[in-house]
């Protein structure tokens, strides 16, 4: 197969034939045997009777050991392992729920549903208090909506405390683990 290409080894920050420069490699044989300690040379002329790749898989080892191998291939199923483990991710979204400071009861409730809603679902919910005028100079009203909001939303457990970044009061909210 010998493959020589430059852009793909640095990808993979893995040496492979022609640019290993070390004077003597540990070679691994392409059906996993170990074959010992010899120069590059022999071990690269090696792999192209097999027409396989020499590919440096271990650089900073005592000497560094190389596998004969088909590197393309290598390269082929390394990616569709990670394109496996990305699917099998839970991306974790922060939806927001907005209260104002005169919110009504009916609302609140409606909030409150609204953000168990985000919980049970597994995303994390960013409770945010825009302050608008001289509501301002009553911060202490706003956190006394979060703490109704805090007793009301029973799914969740606080992040992060309720804090003031410009003029919003902001608090993250993640589901309770399960037990």
């Amino acid at each position: 197969m010998l493959t020589i290409s430059s852009n793909n080894s640095k990808k993979n920050d893995m040496l492979i034939n022609e640019e290993i420069r070390d004077k003597e490699i540990r070679v691994i044989g392409a059906d996993g045997a170990q074959l010992g300690i010899m120069p590059t040379k022999a071990a690269l002329e090696l792999a192209k009777k097999e027409s396989l790749d020499l590919v440096n898989i271990a650089p900073k080892a005592e000497p560094p050991v190389c596998r004969i191998m088909n590197y393309g291939k290598y390269c082929f199923e390394q990616a569709k392992r990670e394109k496996e483990a990305k699917k099998k991710q839970k991306v974790v979204e922060v939806k927001e729920v907005r209260l104002s400071l005169k919110i009504d009861t009916h609302d609140f409730n409606t909030k409150v549903n609204q953000a168990i809603k985000f919980l049970e679902h597994g995303d994390r919910v960013k409770v945010a208090i825009r302050f608008r005028g001289r509501e301002l100079a009553h911060p202490e009203l706003g956190n006394e909506v979060m703490d109704r909001f805090k007793e009301a939303c029973t799914a969740g457990v606080v992040d992060k405390a309720p804090k003031m970044e410009g003029r919003s009061l902001v608090m993250f909210m993640s589901a309770k683990p399960n037990k």
